[in-house]
């Protein structure tokens, strides 16, 4: 079964990310580092690698692999940056930021995805994390700002708070939208008061636990 699962991670790199533009070393080596298995139910393992979301408890889905190399290759993390992280989830894609970043700070309003994703971390030897449980919905309060904030689930309109947490110079990732008009933003802080922002590529995810998109009503 190891062997199996061995060969389903190699193939996951090199048929499914690699194919995608996902081309960073960097962000291919983490990848490569990473276990997926060790952050799925046991029953779910054989999944573990397959381009799809994959269920981890209490409503939140872990993002399929290909989405999560795209979203790092333009995040471009740098090994000195502190990343501010929205969406802990299981704690797989900490796991990936913290092997780029100098340190991750994630927040999770889950408290039961937030304890099993520490106890990932454990398992995985990985120490540059602090974790935080909390509702990130509208901002998150920092001492600091950040270098990268990278927000893995979806709004409707990115949160002001989250724009002036970003350091000059530094960025913040998101997917807005709703339905099936989402679209990844990467948003640049270019001055103090000046924000550039990209539309990187297409996507759909859920959106943000109490950030959800209001019902349209038809008079």
């Amino acid at each position: 079964m190891t062997k199996t699962l061995d060969i389903a991670h190699f193939n996951m790199l090199e048929q499914q990310v690699r194919p995608s533009d996902v081309l960073d070393p960097r962000v291919l080596m983490a990848l490569k580092n990473v276990v997926r298995t060790q952050f799925v139910d046991e029953d779910l393992s054989g999944l573990a690698y397959a381009d799809t979301e994959l269920p981890i408890g209490y409503g939140q889905m872990m993002l399929s692999p290909v989405l999560q190399g795209r979203l790092l290759q333009y995040l471009n993390v740098q090994p000195d940056e502190k990343i501010l992280e929205v969406g802990t989830g299981n704690g797989y894609f900490t796991a990936l930021l913290a092997q780029l970043a100098s340190h991750v700070s994630t927040v999770e309003i889950v408290p039961e995805l937030s304890a099993l994703a520490r106890r990932n971390l454990t398992a995985a030897a990985i120490d540059n994390v602090t974790f935080y449980i909390g509702d990130a919905s509208t901002g998150w309060l920092l001492a600091d700002r950040m270098d990268v904030i990278v927000i893995t689930a979806a709004f409707v309109r990115i949160p002001d708070n989250y724009l002036h947490n970003i350091q000059v110079g530094g960025r913040l990732l998101a997917i807005v939208g709703k339905g099936k008009n989402m679209k990844v933003q990467l948003v640049r802080r270019v001055e103090e008061r000046q924000w550039q922002t990209d539309t990187v590529f297409e996507t759909m995810i859920s959106s943000m636990t109490n950030a959800e998109p209001k019902p349209e009503f038809e008079f």
